[in-house]
């Protein structure tokens, strides 16, 4: 399987792996699969590091990079195509981050791994926790 990671599980995998449901760290951790984070989950972690909120992430863009290299994850660039896609998706989403991630699984025939059920309401190939 050609897997694409959503940033919230990229960033469990490498931090708290505890909160990825079983089945779904199985699935990242099969050598079997192809695992891959996209450049705009780099993006969301420096926005979110750089606000230095509680919750932000504990690293900064440039160390995810590193840290996502060192566990084996392969990285996805962002595409004219991927960015074109995200027009045809229904508005069923607020979050534009999202979106494009989502976009470029459906581009790039992959399986989008996320925890945001919200984003099942797609007609799109997911795995998520329920």
């Amino acid at each position: 399987m050609r897997l694409l990671l959503d940033t919230h599980v990229a960033m469990w995998a490498l931090t708290e792996p505890r909160r990825i449901a079983p089945k779904i760290f199985e699935a990242i951790g099969d050598p079997e699969n192809k695992v891959t984070v996209s450049a705009v989950a780099v993006w969301e972690v420096a926005i979110k590091h750089r606000l230095a909120r509680p919750d932000s992430p504990p690293f900064s863009g440039h160390e995810t990079i590193s840290y996502f290299e060192r566990v084996g994850f392969a990285s996805l660039e962002v595409t004219a195509a991927h960015v074109a896609m995200v027009e045809r998706l229904p508005p069923l989403h607020a979050d534009p981050l999202d979106r494009l991630m989502l976009a470029q699984a459906i581009i790039e025939v992959m399986l989008f791994v996320t925890y945001d059920r919200n984003l099942s309401r797609y007609d799109v190939p997911l795995l998520t926790w329920s």
